[in-house]
């Protein structure tokens, strides 16, 4: 079996660097759904036009150092500047559900902040094969990994129950010829009902599901007519990879203690 700690490197580097390679890749092309992001900080239409493809360019740099030069400061750095990002769309009026349907943008460089501890160098470049996380850190880490993904979950179900992503009936649109409307609430409830089962019993083929799941819903961008819509399945990377971490650590850790919610390591 692969080393724990270089496994989770990878996830956690993958999914900082999908994230911001395909968030990126919207801001060199310019993307009109980004002014209302620059309005929210008092930048007007013409400078924000003007800006998107250097805001582009920092995306796709930083997701590419992910791999090449991963460090203490670049995963802050991701998690920070994620968490801006995610909260411009409830500034800009587009409801909280946004907020948090991108948990797994900020999540995935967090956790990677629990596996490496804040003590030690923030800018000297991380080996390949990180230690194995144990004890108190593994698990900080499953609950991170947990709650990361019960929160995108709830969060791309409150995009549908509260009706706060108009864009989504056009995505179910293509799975049949039923009500788009009544086929948005039925996958907003089912959604409730993972995000349920992952924070009470997040079982290894649970959660390879949800990755599953999160992919697919993701991938009716590519129906939707937006332009690039594979940069929006490869932006949300991370919502992938929470739920597949997370099942790597309870399959090589099968010890309740890595993701039960009552036990505590020793």
């Amino acid at each position: 079996m692969p080393d724990a700690g270089a496994a989770l490197s990878l996830f956690f580097r993958s999914g900082v660097a999908l994230c911001f390679i395909g968030h990126g890749a919207y801001g060199i092309i310019t993307k009109a759904g980004w002014l209302p992001y620059f309005a929210v900080a008092g930048i007007g239409e013409p400078l924000a036009w003007q800006l998107m493809p250097w805001v582009g360019a920092m995306d796709i740099a930083i997701g590419f150092l992910a791999f090449v030069w991963p460090c203490r400061a670049l995963f802050a750095w991701a998690a920070a500047w994620a968490v801006w990002t995610a909260l411009l769309r409830p500034l800009a009026g587009q409801g909280w559900s946004e907020f948090f349907e991108r948990a797994g943008n900020y999540g995935v460089p967090l956790a990677a902040l629990v596996a490496l501890g804040l003590a030690g160098g923030w800018f000297a470049r991380l080996p390949e094969g990180w230690p194995a996380p144990a004890g108190d850190t593994r698990h900080r880490l499953a609950w991170t990994l947990r709650l990361t993904t019960v929160v995108l979950l709830l969060g791309h179900a409150g995009c549908a129950l509260l009706l706060e992503k108009a864009a989504l009936a056009k995505h179910y649109a293509v799975l049949g010829p039923g009500d788009p409307g009544a086929v948005m609430l039925a996958v907003g409830w089912f959604e409730v009902a993972l995000a349920t089962l992952v924070l009470v019993r997040p079982v290894p083929a649970l959660l390879v599901f949800v990755a599953v799941w999160k992919l697919g819903t993701e991938s009716l961008f590519l129906t939707s007519g937006a332009p690039a819509p594979f940069f929006e399945v490869v932006e949300r990377g991370g919502s992938y990879l929470a739920p597949l971490a997370l099942a790597w650590l309870a399959i090589r850790f099968p010890a309740p203690s890595s993701v039960s919610l009552a036990a505590h390591p020793a």
